[in-house]
């Protein structure tokens, strides 16, 4: 698939003031058509067939600058890789311990995600993940 002039994600990426850019587009075009958490390698991997010149440092520095601008954020769920995520909106994740697929939970009151008023710091991010063995694996023994 050659990537063109895609409206909706170079709207997405001027709503978030990111230059669109043949990389950039390509890029945010893949997060927002697989919403599986994909890590710097994954996307790249993806995209180096139809794009060669594409480096790994490229897409690195493209997620370094969507996560800047609110885009999509990072998920630091294991040691090894970071982690993205187009939807930046509060919700939590669940984490297969077998086969590593990372699912989305929107299902917790947001509620459950305030703390009571703190003067001692400020919150800038939350991360909450569930770890188990996803319906998937389950159903495969």
């Amino acid at each position: 698939m050659i990537y063109h002039f895609n409206i909706v994600v170079h709207q997405y990426l001027i709503k978030h003031s990111i230059r669109p850019s043949v990389q950039r587009t390509a890029i945010m075009d893949y997060l927002i058509n697989n919403r599986n958490h994909p890590t710097v390698d994954e996307i790249y991997l993806a995209l180096v067939p139809e794009m060669p010149t594409l480096s790994k440092t490229t897409v690195y520095n493209t997620l370094n600058l969507f996560v800047e601008r609110g885009a999509v954020q990072v998920l630091n769920i294991d040691e090894k890789n970071a982690r993205f995520d187009i939807n930046t909106s509060i919700h939590a994740h669940f984490i297969c311990s077998r086969c590593g697929k990372i699912q989305d939970i929107f299902e917790i009151s947001p509620e459950n995600f305030e703390l009571k008023e703190n003067n001692d710091f400020v919150v800038e991010k939350i991360e909450i993940s569930y770890h188990g063995i996803c319906k998937d694996c389950l159903s495969s023994n």
